[in-house]
């Protein structure tokens, strides 16, 4: 693999992987028009709470998110006459995105397919505090900031959607290879933006 990045940063580059910062785009576009009160605050936890016991499914990502109370203490946080642990905050918070995400992935996957894909862009790995003979070569500079269109994005909403970090990697990774020979500068990035 061309320029893969096998020890981040042990020479000062910065970036995050670019599959983890399209996940984070995602999560930003499943949580538009969703609750955006914290969770901390009561119209945030009742909004939360309301959503995730509205069905079974719910329930079930309620228990995947390690939520293990009796019903009587899910009645008193739902009639306001008990708060919640920080943990179990944590833990509902967590629960609402894993359940929001199953439940706009398949509206989101059609957005983002529509009209023959998406335009992403990325920019590179910071090289900033990397001594001059370690840095990369960038050809021109040009090819510091890349755009690309992800015609199919099935395989990267179908990970994205499942938590699957491993599998969202892959299907990430096989959409850079259309970069050309110096896609492997963008397996980590600074940022990554699209809209759908």
């Amino acid at each position: 693999m061309p320029d893969r990045s096998l020890n981040f940063g042990l020479y000062g580059a910065h970036g995050t992987k670019s599959a983890q910062l399209a996940g984070q785009v995602l999560d930003r576009l499943a949580i538009e028009g969703g609750i955006r009160s914290p969770v901390t605050t009561r119209r945030g936890l009742n909004a939360r709470l309301n959503y995730l016991t509205n069905s079974p499914a719910g329930y079930e990502a309620m228990r995947e998110a390690g939520i293990t109370v009796a019903r009587g203490t899910l009645r008193r946080w739902l009639q306001h006459k008990q708060v919640p642990s920080r943990d179990n905050l944590a833990r509902i918070d967590a629960a609402y995105r894993s359940y929001r995400r199953r439940n706009v992935a398949r509206h989101l996957l059609a957005r983002l397919n529509a009209r023959g894909g998406t335009r992403v862009e990325i920019q590179p790995l910071d090289q900033s505090g990397v001594a001059e003979p370690r840095k990369r070569v960038i050809a021109t500079d040009t090819a510091s900031f890349r755009r690309l269109r992800i015609r199919s994005w099935d395989r990267i909403v179908e990970a994205w959607a499942a938590g699957d970090d491993d599998a969202l990697a892959d299907a990430w990774e096989d959409e850079l290879t259309d970069l050309g020979s110096q896609w492997g500068q963008y397996e980590y990035a600074t940022s990554v933006g699209f809209s759908a």
